[in-house]
């Protein structure tokens, strides 16, 4: 049994028609992410107000709980809905008065509603609160009794793992024990046949243990010997004629045995040891108790034999650091497919998390992205992704990309240099990245349509997703002076222009058959943009390379200086030379180049990026370089941000633009999106 489907209504976040959320979770692991604000915690705790929780703390509803429209007009009921599918036989039987049936499916629906009685919280009933089965809420009304059987394991974001796990009163280890099956095995103990060895009292029941332990302590002759005193020479001091007082040193227990139980596990505390000597280390921290804490949750869950099993988490990656976050994120896979041993059963696991390193290990079927108070699954059939994309993504979506889930914006880059010179070219046109919630993801050449389909609907019909997608592509076709400056060929006449084996494209392989080269470039433009749609868009290079283009549009000395740098990387490093001369002998030799080219731009930027091509310059340092130059020169007041815009390459000022958009003009209302396997 799992919850297969929510539907909310009129809580916090989400509104009522096509305000309302309705998602679908798979029965392993789903992954709530997407900026802060979004809705994750609402439906997390839209499930804990529908199902409750485990560690019986009281959930009561708050004025701030009914939804608040546009106009300010605030909701006079709450409806939440879940959907609990895949019931067994043994479930079936238990439920079977609230079980409803759609044609050949069996499902528990369980309808929570919050009514306003009264506008003033603090009166005595200001909201009504039902829970009932069936369709529409036409079912019998749950028990109490039954919701015990629904309720969920929950881990708060801001959980104190330690305290969870330290004896007293109602604590949750005592609570996790008590459901264990084998809890209350073993043998009850008999003061008149005394256990004779250590294995005798190995098998005492934990009843019988306590019995024991009161049996000896009531012998032990420093124990007798203080309650002796107690009782002559102070309470007999102190009592009045006709009192019967006597003190009695003792294990505090009283009750029935159920009793008796419950207050030795609540003695009971849970701490690590070190694995390899078995030695206590002291206090550890957050981080350690919180894998404890999330072990025990999940002992549990996996070995009860009735019930929900569902396990409920807000940040996951609280007080974890990276690599035991994605050893976290393994073994919860694992456990929701019955692949941790002593479980008998497979565990639901329901998770919002802020961390990159966690999206980056969630298979991405199994993540539902909110965004504008909407949920957007990313299974197959809800995105523009194929199979073999889902595939590539596994295998290539890593953390250092993953961050493109929690941006307001995203600009899916080709290289390391466009990862490098963005951020210093936005802000020098007034638009600081970071401060706007742009996430740069650098794909290195591979997937750029992949990664920017994760952003768009298998249909164009709304919902959309508001996040503005900017993909920045080289036009990759040289000047047709370039394949000889570069050494590529011998000549115009080369026989290695005709050649099948040719890899690259030059301007003269466009046009011809009744098409102009402008028209056959422009078909090449479109097709690199052939993918775009809803709020993905591609922004292509206007002639060649981010390198050849800055050089074109009026910063070829600049490059040409910044690729002297790279190359002479290691000697500046190692202060073998110094930066200032390197800089005036590059200047010094661009003049030449510049005059041999005579005017002839195509034939000076590629000399220029011959440096990058064949001259053992690296693009990503040579950004580096470039980058800290128009950082300097953005520093002077001088500096014309009007004059350098015009300057840069249009595309380049276009794409920043696109992720700088105001999101609302995006996402245009729209229906909640169908419910899909997440």
């Amino acid at each position: 049994m799992y919850i297969s489907e929510i539907v909310i209504r009129n809580f916090r976040q989400f509104g009522d028609n096509d305000s309302a959320l309705n998602i679908a979770f798979s029965s392993g692991v789903t992954a709530l992410v997407g900026r802060n604000d979004s809705g994750k915690s609402t439906i997390i705790d839209a499930i804990r107000y529908a199902l409750l929780t485990r560690d019986q703390e009281f959930i009561r509803v708050q004025s701030e709980d009914f939804h608040l429209d546009k106009t300010g007009k605030q909701a006079t009921d709450i409806f939440i809905r879940c959907k609990l599918s895949g019931l067994d036989d043994d479930e079936k039987g238990a439920f079977a008065e609230y079980l409803s049936y759609e044609g050949a499916q069996v499902s528990l629906l369980v309808n929570w509603t919050a009514k306003r009685l009264n506008e003033t919280p603090g009166a005595r009933r200001w909201v009504d609160v039902s829970v009932r089965s069936g369709i529409d809420g036409a079912g019998p009304p749950i028990e109490a009794s039954v919701r015990e059987l629904l309720s969920s394991a929950y881990l708060r974001p801001l959980r104190d793992a330690e305290r969870e796990m330290s004896p007293g009163r109602g604590s949750r280890l005592s609570q996790i024990l008590a459901n264990f099956p084998e809890i209350g095995q073993g043998d009850p103990f008999d003061a008149e046949a005394l256990p004779a060895d250590a294995t005798a009292v190995s098998r005492l029941s934990l009843l019988g243990l306590s019995d024991y332990l009161r049996h000896n302590v009531k012998k032990h002759e420093g124990v007798g010997s203080a309650e002796e005193a107690i009782n002559k020479q102070y309470l007999s001091s102190l009592s009045l004629t006709g009192d019967s007082l006597r003190g009695k040193i003792d294990i505090t227990e009283g009750g029935t045995d159920k009793t008796r139980l419950r207050q030795i596990l609540e003695r009971l505390e849970l701490g690590l040891l070190e694995a390899t000597t078995g030695n206590p280390r002291g206090r550890y921290g957050l981080g350690s108790n919180n894998l404890l804490y999330m072990a025990c949750e999940l002992l549990l869950l996996g070995r009860e034999p009735e019930g929900l099993p569902l396990l409920l988490i807000e940040e996951p990656e609280a007080h974890l650091h990276p690599q035991r976050q994605l050893r976290l994120m393994e073994f919860l896979t694992k456990a929701a497919a019955v692949k941790v041993k002593d479980t008998k059963r497979p565990v639901q696991v329901i998770l919002s998390t802020h961390s990159p390193n966690l999206a980056s290990k969630i298979p991405l079927q199994n993540i539902i992205l909110l965004d504008g108070r909407r949920t957007f699954p990313l299974a197959r059939g809800h995105t523009r992704l194929e199979e073999g994309d889902y595939r590539f993504l596994e295998r290539f979506l890593d953390v250092t990309k993953a961050n493109l889930f929690f941006a307001h914006a995203v600009i899916v880059a080709e290289g390391d240099a466009e990862t490098i010179l963005l951020p210093v070219l936005a802000r020098l046109l007034g638009t600081d990245l970071t401060e706007h919630g742009v996430s740069i993801v650098n794909v290195g050449g591979r997937g750029l349509r992949r990664f920017s389909s994760i952003f768009q609907r298998r249909t164009d019909a709304p919902p959309k997703l508001s996040v503005p997608v900017a993909c920045i592509a080289d036009m990759d076709v040289m000047p047709d002076c370039a394949p000889t400056i570069l050494g590529l060929v011998a000549g115009d006449d080369d026989e290695k222009w005709s050649s099948s084996k040719r890899r690259w494209k030059a301007l003269r392989d466009f046009g011809g058959n009744g098409k102009t080269q402008e028209q056959a470039l422009e078909e090449w433009r479109a097709r690199l943009r052939s993918a775009d749609g809803q709020s993905v868009k591609t922004f292509v290079a206007d002639h060649w390379t981010l390198e050849y283009d800055l050089a074109f549009c009026g910063f070829a000395e600049d490059v040409y200086v910044a690729a002297s740098l790279a190359i002479n990387d290691d000697p500046l490093n190692e202060e073998k030379k110094q930066r200032a001369d390197v800089e005036a002998a590059a200047r010094t030799a661009f003049k030449p180049i510049e005059t041999d080219a005579n005017g002839d731009r195509a034939a000076l930027c590629t000399r220029i990026y011959r440096l990058f091509h064949s001259g053992g310059a690296s693009k990503a340092i040579a950004a580096q370089y470039l980058a800290e130059a128009f950082a300097k020169a953005g520093e002077v007041a001088e500096f014309d941000k009007a004059a350098f815009a015009a300057k840069l390459p249009r595309y380049i000022v276009d794409a920043i633009t696109h992720v700088k958009s105001p999101s609302s003009t995006l996402a245009p209302p729209g229906p909640q999106e169908e419910t899909g396997n997440a």
